[in-house]
Parts: structure tokens; sequence; C-alpha cells
């Protein structure tokens, strides 16, 4: 079966840090394009880190920039998402999706992914 589970988030205090993974069963992770979207109660899904390790580009959105960094998993087949000096702003429930590594699309195009994970929460507070 072909999936991919998020882990790592929870409840953290503004300015601290956290590391969410994204593990894949059933195929390669290197053979995909990943990326890190996060959704806020009410809000539109919203896309914060892209990783495309065939073409070498590593990128954060622009509104996370300097703040967060992707880079593949220290633990086999995973892709982390490494979040410092979080906000309360960055609550929200955090997924990993994979799609086609030569899809030359806008990183964050939501339609263009094929797999999802179910989403871990973080929640940062004040």
């Amino acid at each position: 079966q072909l999936q991919l589970v998020e882990s790592g988030g929870g409840l953290v205090q503004a300015g601290g840090s956290l590391r969410l993974s994204c593990a894949a069963s059933g195929f390669t992770l290197e053979g995909y394009a990943i990326a890190w979207f996060r959704q806020a109660p009410g809000k539109d899904r919203e896309g914060v880190a892209y990783i495309n390790q065939r073409r070498g580009i590593t990128t954060p959105a622009r509104s996370v920039y300097g703040r967060f960094v992707i880079s593949r998993g220290n633990a086999k087949n995973t892709v982390d998402l490494h979040m410092t000096s979080l906000k309360p702003e960055d609550t929200a429930v955090y997924y990993c999706a994979a799609r086609d590594t030569y899809y030359s699309g806008p990183y964050y195009d939501t339609t263009s992914y094929k797999f999802w994970g179910q989403g871990t929460q973080v929640t940062v507070s004040s």
C-alpha cells in the first residue's frame, strides 16, 4: 500500500522549534518531489516547503523563509521539515505530499500531488 505518514507535531511555545517527519511506505521518496503544506482552520491549504532531490531543488515558501528548512530525513525514506522561531500563526495541520519529480508546474499546486499524508497538528502558544 502506497502511503505517507507525518509525525512530530505537537504543542510548542512561541519561539520554539519542532521537526516534522514524512515517511513513505510502498514507494521511494527520492523518486518524487515532496512538499509540505499546512492548513489552519478557516484558511486555504498553504505550501510551506518543497524538495525535489533529483533536480537538486529545496526551497521554503516566502512566508516561512529563514525559519523552516526542508531536507532528506535522517531515517530512511523520509523527508523532514525543521521549523524554528515558531509563531502562533504557524498553528495548523501540516501535511506532506508527493508528486511526479518531473512535473514542472508551480511547487504548491495541490492538484498536482498524487499522494497525501493524513496530517499532523502543530500548535504554537503565545
